[in-house]
This record gives structure tokens, C-alpha cells and sequence, in this order.
């Protein structure tokens, strides 16, 4: 039986994960490398709805040495990008909240992934007012500006 690992949000709720799930952040995984792990460990910028999807993840891309008949081993790497996928559809709030516990708890893959549909959000956008409309973005150009800045990166509009 693996030892388990308190983590305790912002907002004061518990969470009890597996140290292999645990250590899908290198920040938790540096605290139980150096025995830091007595009761619970306090995930001060991180609010419990947040946490709770970061443990989510985390519970579906551990990795369990051995892999024998653990559910996670037996996931395709195509089931483990389609779940990754539906994962991501949340509302903009919930994804930057991601992006910033995936960031403070150093969980790379999460990171990326979080990074990745943001970035693939903007690509998916015609133009600079699209990207402001999608992103509630306030234009702070005088027309002028903007018209300076379109005359000088003219190679970007064609």
C-alpha cells in the first residue's frame, strides 16, 4: 500500500492522494524527497475547486511503476489525449486558474497542456479584435496608434 499525502487548499479542504500522484508535482515531490510530508501540506495559492482538478489530472497521468494492471497503464496515449481534451473544456476563469496552480505546484505537463489551448484559442481567432472580444481585452490604441503600428508590421496584415 502506498503512503498518502494531505493536501490542503487555500480555502481549508483536504484532499488525501496517493505520493505517486503526489509527485506529478515536482514542488510536492521535493517536499517528500525531504520528509516534509508530516500531516498536511497547505497549498496556500490554490482554492479547493482548483485543486481538486489539478488532482484530477494528476490521478489520470500518474505513472505507477510496474504498470501491471493499474487503470492508468492501461490508457491509450489516443484515450489520455481525447480525456486531456475534455479536460480543457472549462470556462476562461477555471483555465487561468489552471495555468497558475499547474504553475505554483511546477506540474509541467498540466502546464502545457493548459498553455497549449490557450495558444490554440488565439490562433483560432481571425485578428487583434477577435482576440480582445474572446479574452475581454480592453483596446487601449487611439486610432492613430493602431494605424502607426499597422503601417510599421505591415508583413503581419498581408
Amino acid at each position: 500500500m502506498s503512503k498518502k499525502i494531505t493536501l490542503k487548499s487555500s480555502d481549508g479542504e483536504s484532499f488525501e492522494v496517493e505520493e505517486a500522484v503526489a509527485r506529478q508535482s515536482q514542488t510536492l515531490a521535493n517536499l517528500i524527497e525531504d520528509n516534509c510530508t508530516d500531516g498536511e501540506i497547505p497549498i496556500t495559492n490554490v482554492t479547493s475547486n482548483i485543486l481538486a482538478k489539478v488532482v484530477e489530472y494528476c490521478k489520470k497521468h500518474v505513472v505507477v511503476d510496474g504498470g501491471d494492471d493499474s487503470s492508468s497503464s492501461s490508457t491509450s496515449e489516443e484515450d489520455l489525449k481525447k480525456w486531456d481534451a475534455d479536460f480543457m473544456q472549462v470556462d476562461q476563469s477555471t483555465m487561468f486558474d489552471l495555468i497558475l496552480a499547474a504553475n505554483y505546484l511546477n506540474v509541467a505537463s498540466l502546464l502545457d497542456l493548459a498553455c497549449q489551448t490557450v495558444a490554440d484559442m488565439i490562433t483560432a481567432c481571425k485578428g487583434a479584435e477577435e482576440i480582445r472580444a474572446k479574452f475581454g481585452i480592453e483596446n487601449d490604441f487611439t486610432p492613430e496608434e493602431e494605424a502607426e503600428i499597422a503601417k510599421a508590421t505591415q508583413w503581419a496584415f498581408q
